[in-house]
């Protein structure tokens, strides 16, 4: 048998954001004697799937951030990782335009297959965004393979023209995991402290200003305010830790709303499917999305689901659970949706949707494996 095919990530951190479960999720379930995956990320800290990825055989190599004030050491550090780095023949890089000088280096280094996968579609126009908008047509030319989690996360990132070109990949996840047991459901809601018959909402996403926790706390609060003893569990945390800005705002908003003793801050867990199972609805009202593969997860668990209208590609919507919602309208709007819900339904059917729509991971890891077979079998000739 011959050497695996080695696959160099290049992503930031391996903490568990969307596209880094994407990731483990392929690198758990693909042939491993056959597609090996390493990682380079850019920042000096371990991320919290670094163990398991070790455990399965990765490697980790560190870099700089992309940050303006790193750019010509980035540079430097780049030129030299490829120099030694010959083995890696193809580069799977989740940090779209951000990746333009490792693009740009790799080419010139001679890797034939180099992949930029698209996984947010981000708003707004600043200073970040005119940077951003100026790596992500520089970079076009050094692509050689364009991945995206959906048709307006490829649009964004590779422009009209190459929408065509771009291969649409959908997250897959685990399915049967998020099958809705009640066993599970009671474990959690009493290591949570919540009883029984508490209506909880519930959200799971990293602390960034995309995600929009501010907003949904103030549904909350909306909800709070007609269902006195509800909850709100609020799973993930910011990139430095519980002591993240971000995280801080979404806790001084709580007590500004005085709800200190109704809002769940869990930090990161590893078991989200059982997590899903003690809450009665999941609402994600985010300001921009990729894809959203949270909305999957909780689709797949039989939660009722509240997303951002517009923002939020279309695609997420697999079952009839889920609803879009504007993200202009008020507090008492989206809380008036959540609550006026109907809850009769059977929660343990939902998951196998979830894999009738190709959500199913096993599926998902081999159809990807074959890929990278075939991309690299392609360049060779």
């Amino acid at each position: 048998m011959g050497e695996p095919i080695k696959v160099l990530i290049m992503d930031t951190v391996m903490d568990r954001g969307g596209s880094e479960a994407m990731t483990m999720n392929f690198m758990r379930n693909m042939d491993r004697s056959k597609v090996q995956y390493d990682f380079l990320v850019h920042r000096d800290y371990k991320g919290a799937y670094e163990d398991e990825i070790e455990m399965m055989g990765g490697k980790i190599y560190r870099i700089c951030p992309v940050y303006p004030q790193y750019f010509h050491r980035y540079k430097k550090e780049i030129r030299k990782f490829f120099k030694n780095h010959p083995e890696y023949k193809i580069i799977h890089s989740n940090t779209m335009e951000l990746g333009y000088f490792a693009y740009r280096e790799a080419s010139r280094q001679g890797v034939p297959v180099i992949i930029c996968h698209s996984h947010c579609v981000p708003v707004g126009v600043n200073l970040k965004q005119i940077v951003r908008w100026y790596f992500k047509h520089k970079m076009q030319k050094y692509i050689t393979v364009r991945l995206a989690c959906s048709t307006e996360a490829a649009y964004w990132l590779f422009g009209k023209k190459n929408v065509s070109r771009t291969k649409i990949i959908k997250n897959p996840i685990e399915a049967s995991r998020y099958e809705f047991r009640q066993e599970i459901r009671n474990r959690i809601r009493q290591e949570l402290n919540i009883d029984e018959n508490t209506f909880v909402v519930g959200h799971v996403g990293r602390f960034f200003p995309e995600k929009n926790h501010v907003f949904l706390i103030n549904i909350f609060a909306e909800i709070h305010r007609r269902i006195p003893d509800s909850k709100l569990v609020l799973v993930g945390s910011g990139e430095k830790g519980d002591n993240d800005p971000y995280v801080y705002l979404a806790k001084e908003e709580v007590k500004k709303n005085g709800l200190e003793k109704y809002v769940i801050f869990t930090g990161v867990r590893e078991d989200i499917p059982d997590i899903l199972q003690a809450m009665d609805t999941f609402v994600f009202p985010s300001k921009t999305e990729g894809f959203g593969i949270a909305l999957i997860e909780a689709q797949a668990s039989g939660l009722r689901c509240f997303t951002s209208a517009k923002v939020v590609p279309k695609d997420v919507k697999v079952t009839e659970l889920l609803e879009f919602v504007e993200l202009e309208s008020s507090y008492k709007l989206w809380a008036d949706k959540i609550i006026n819900a109907e809850y009769n339904y059977k929660r343990n059917e939902f998951y196998k949707k979830i894999t009738e729509a190709g959500y199913d991971i096993v599926d998902g890891s081999n159809k990807m494996q074959e890929f990278y077979c075939k991309i690299l079998e392609e360049s060779e000739k």
